[in-house]
C-alpha cells in the first residue's frame, strides 16, 4: 500500500477519534462553570505582534485517486498548499478575506488571532507565502478578546473598505475594526446585533458575515449579513440575519442533507456563495458549496440553491472552513478555501484555489 493510500485509510479511521476528541472538548467548555482565566482552549492564542515563518509544500491534484481529473462540478483545480509552521500560534484558520489581485490575505484565527501576508505565485499556481504576521484581536480596551471569558472563538470574517467584522462564536458577539487606524494593531468596537443572534447555540452560532457593498442597484446595499453555523429555525433550517441596511431582520438557508454553514463570499455577479460541511462517522468530513441568489434574500425568506461542488476525504480536503473569491486580469473568478487543524496533528492547514468554470 503506497505511503498516500495509507495516509488516505488511517484519515478515514482517524476522523471518528477526531471528533471524538473535538466533541469532549466542547463538552468540557460547556460544562465549566467557572473556567480559569486562561482555559486550555486558548493555549495557542497570539499575545503579541510577531513575524511567522510558513512552509508550504504543493498539492498537485485535487484527488489523488485520478491525477488527470481537474474538473469538480463547476469549479477547476487550480492549486493547493499544504501549510506548517514552527510558530505554535499557526492554525485554526476560520476566515480569510484577499485583495482585489488574490495576493495579500487577512485571515482569522478560531483562538482570537490576526495572520497577514501574501500569497506567492508562480504561472499561476501558488507556490507559497511570503512576509507571514500575526497579532492578537484587540478588545475596545486595546487588550487580547482572549482576556475575556469565552472570547477567544473568532469563526468569521468580512470586509468592507476600511473596515473590518470579525464574528465571535461562543458569546455570539460582532466586532468591527477600522483598519484605518492602526490595522491589526486596531480596537475592535462591540457592534450590536438582532436578539436573535444572541440566542444562538455557543458553539453552533455565528459562523460567517458578509457585507454587501453600498452602491449596488440592489435593496441589500450596506448591509452586513451573518449567518449560523447550526442555529436552527422551527423547521430545522439554518438560521440568518439582515444587520443594518435598509432591510434588517432575519432569514432562513434551506439545510440539506444535514450540512452546516462554515462560510460564504458574494460574487461581483451578485451571487452569494455558500461552503458548507459535515461530519460522518462512516465517510469522514465531507464539504460542498452552494449557490444562493442575493436578491432571494430577504426578511423572512426561506433561500435556497444549487450545488456547484462537493468533495469527501478522497479529496484533498480537511476541516475547510474559509472561502473567498477574486477576479484575475483575464476575467476568471478564483476561489480560494482554507481549512482550520484545529491545532491538531491529525488535521492540516490547507490553501485551495479553483476556477469557477460556470
Amino acid at each position: 500500500m503506497s505511503t498516500l493510500s495509507s495516509r488516505r485509510s488511517f484519515l478515514r479511521y482517524a476522523a471518528a477519534g477526531f471528533s471524538t476528541l473535538a466533541v469532549s472538548r466542547i463538552a468540557l467548555a460547556q460544562a465549566a462553570t467557572e473556567p480559569p482565566a486562561r482555559p486550555l482552549q486558548i493555549e495557542n492564542a497570539v499575545t503579541d505582534p510577531v513575524s511567522v515563518e510558513v512552509n508550504a509544500r504543493a498539492i498537485p491534484n485535487f484527488e489523488p485517486r485520478d491525477r488527470t481529473r481537474t474538473r469538480f462540478g463547476s469549479l477547476e483545480y487550480r492549486s493547493g498548499l499544504v501549510l506548517t509552521s514552527p510558530y505554535r500560534g499557526f492554525g485554526g484558520l476560520s476566515g480569510i478575506r484577499l485583495d482585489a489581485r488574490g495576493e495579500r490575505f487577512l485571515a482569522v484565527s478560531d483562538q482570537g488571532g490576526w495572520f497577514t501576508g501574501r500569497i506567492r505565485y508562480a504561472d499561476g499556481k501558488m507556490t507559497g507565502l511570503d512576509d507571514v504576521e500575526a497579532a492578537p484581536l484587540l478588545g475596545v480596551e486595546g487588550r487580547p478578546i482572549t482576556e475575556k471569558r469565552l472570547w477567544w472563538d473568532s469563526e468569521a470574517i468580512a470586509r468592507d473598505g476600511s473596515f473590518v467584522y470579525v464574528g465571535l462564536e461562543r458569546v455570539n458577539q460582532i466586532l468591527r475594526y477600522d483598519f484605518a487606524k492602526g490595522g491589526t494593531r486596531a480596537r475592535g468596537e462591540v457592534l450590536p446585533v438582532p436578539a436573535g443572534v444572541r440566542k444562538l447555540p455557543s458553539n453552533k452560532g455565528l459562523e460567517a458575515l458578509v457585507v454587501v457593498p453600498k452602491g449596488k442597484d440592489q435593496p441589500l446595499a450596506g448591509t452586513l449579513i451573518a449567518f449560523s453555523e447550526r442555529g436552527l429555525d422551527a423547521d430545522g433550517n439554518l438560521t440568518a440575519f439582515l444587520i443594518g441596511g435598509p432591510t434588517p431582520g432575519q432569514f432562513s438557508v434551506r439545510r440539506i442533507d444535514k450540512y452546516d454553514i462554515s462560510d460564504a463570499v458574494l460574487l461581483p455577479s451578485g451571487e452569494l456563495l455558500i461552503l458548507e460541511r459535515k461530519f460522518s462517522w462512516f465517510t469522514g468530513v465531507n464539504i460542498r458549496i452552494r449557490s444562493i441568489p442575493l436578491k432571494a434574500i430577504a426578511p423572512g425568506a426561506l433561500v435556497d440553491g444549487p450545488a456547484l461542488f462537493v468533495a469527501d476525504l478522497g479529496h484533498e480536503i480537511d476541516n475547510m472552513e474559509g472561502i473567498d473569491a477574486h477576479v484575475t486580469p483575464e476575467g476568471e473568478t478564483v476561489l480560494t478555501l482554507i481549512s482550520d487543524d484545529n491545532f491538531s496533528m491529525l488535521q492540516r492547514t490547507l490553501l485551495l484555489q479553483f476556477t469557477l468554470a460556470e
